[in-house]
């Protein structure tokens, strides 16, 4: 059995703070003490199942929070530090880990050290904290010119070869481990970070607490640049996500069963094998998945790919009862505030899940085998040392009766409860899933 950790046995939920807790877009500047809001919460996201909270940005920022101000105040528009501490308090006390958002690419332009320079300009001691160049301009005219995210002038470009730029956010890292106890990070735009720079951190994040998680967000490419011993645990697979939602669409499971087999089929040449990347079907930057699927009985059916693929599942708030909301009505429309956690039907399939997957040695650690695939169905196998799960799902409104070699007699679902017999081929119902634990 490899080593176990405590990331892969997760289910994650993320929390999207400023749009949860219906805070103004732009920062105000009034004090106010809605991040207690999670609080209410607990009960939800502990029934659900999840054992992870990904919080995105929580520091005090210009609007959105990716665009920050102060590395080490939470932001006004959510409490104070003190709020905070607490609520990661009752997290924990709840078995609940605490990942944040770590926005280090670039500050917004409210960023103290950006302001200096703006001020005192080639006398500012933080001239070399920035790509700028004295001679050009900005779209915001300030006689200056410098490098923004992705050509976007609100998210200023950090020079992270710069050392005090380096120990300014080690001292950040530091601070929120020691104040609010966090458990790990997810890095902002990971795929544009410095290489030497995620080496640092891991480092100082290993030397600083046991078993901190580091998971960068990637979108396509080859993970393993990133995801490696000496640099990040796990990243966004991205490249999973499309295929989830489109082999539904399309009603061609191949594409979604390419990508799995691609990343962590049994050949010796797949990418991914023995890591473990962060499943998703939606988050705070695409379109909820309620909305994208054309056939909403695909819903629980997504999830469960998503429970039982290899990775670390992650639930974005709101979607667990089936939210819509489009990525054309612009990202607040993905970040809504809810009045209260709701339940329903696909919540209770959703928490099932979950609870299997936490538990089940075969989907947090085994491999990946297909083993029967046809446009509107899938079975694969997830086998580690001490367990066989075979994971079935008939996307068909007809039932459909599968002929394999289950290689013994019966299982159990572990979604159900109930007994399977693979004698005579095994009947998948219309549009279900199942989780069989199969004898040994």
């Amino acid at each position: 059995m490899e080593n176990r950790k405590w990331y892969n046995e997760s289910v994650f939920y993320q929390i999207y703070p400023l749009g949860f807790c219906g805070a103004p877009f732009e920062n105000d500047g009034i004090l106010t003490g809605r991040i207690k809001k999670v609080e209410d919460w607990i009960p939800h996201i502990k029934k659900l199942g999840a054992n992870a909270i990904y919080f995105s940005p929580v520091f005090e920022s210009d609007t959105h929070g990716y665009n920050t101000r102060d590395y080490r105040m939470i932001d006004r528009r959510l409490g104070t530090n003190e709020d905070f501490i607490e609520i990661c308090k009752k997290l924990h006390e709840a078995d609940i880990r605490v990942v944040l958002d770590g926005v280090f690419n670039h500050v917004g332009r409210g960023f103290f050290a950006f302001q200096d320079v703006l001020k005192n300009r080639e006398h500012s001691p933080y001239l070399h904290w920035f790509h700028i160049n004295l001679g050009g301009n900005s779209h915001y005219n300030d006689g200056l010119w410098y490098e923004g995210w992705e050509g976007n002038y609100d998210l200023v470009k950090l020079n992270l070869q710069n050392e005090e730029v380096i120990q300014h956010i080690f001292d950040a890292v530091s601070y929120w481990i020691d104040a609010f106890d966090i458990d790990g990070l997810r890095l902002d735009v990971a795929y544009c970070l410095n290489h030497n720079f995620v080496r640092r951190l891991r480092q100082f994040c290993d030397n600083k607490k046991q078993d901190f998680y580091l998971l960068g967000e990637m979108l396509h490419g080859d993970y393993n640049q990133m995801v490696n011993d000496g640099m990040l645990h796990s990243a966004t697979n991205y490249e999973c996500y499309k295929g989830l939602y489109s082999s539904f669409n399309s009603m061609n499971m191949f594409e979604i069963n390419h990508s799995l087999m691609r990343q962590f089929g049994p050949e010796n040449w797949t990418l991914y094998k023995g890591k473990h990347m962060l499943s998703f079907v939606d988050n705070h930057d695409v379109t909820r998945v309620a909305s994208i699927l054309t056939n909403e009985r695909h819903l629980p059916l997504i999830y469960a790919l998503v429970f039982g693929m290899p990775g670390i599942p992650c639930v974005y708030y709101g979607s667990e009862w089936g939210t819509k909301a489009n990525k054309s009505e612009g990202d607040p429309a993905l970040r809504a505030c809810f009045d209260a956690p709701q339940w329903n039907e696909l919540t209770e399939q959703i928490s099932r899940m979950a609870e299997v997957k936490k538990n089940s040695e075969a989907l947090n650690y085994g491999a990946f085998r297909s083993v029967v695939l046809t446009n509107k169905q899938c079975i694969f196998e997830r086998k580690s040392e001490n367990e066989r799960v075979l994971v079935a799902i008939n996307a068909d409104g007809e039932s459909y009766t599968a002929h394999f070699d289950a290689g013994c007699g019966q299982a159990e679902d572990l979604l159900t409860g109930k007994m399977h017999d693979f004698g005579g081929g095994s009947e998948l119902p219309p549009y279900s899933a199942a989780f069989w634990k199969m004898e040994r």
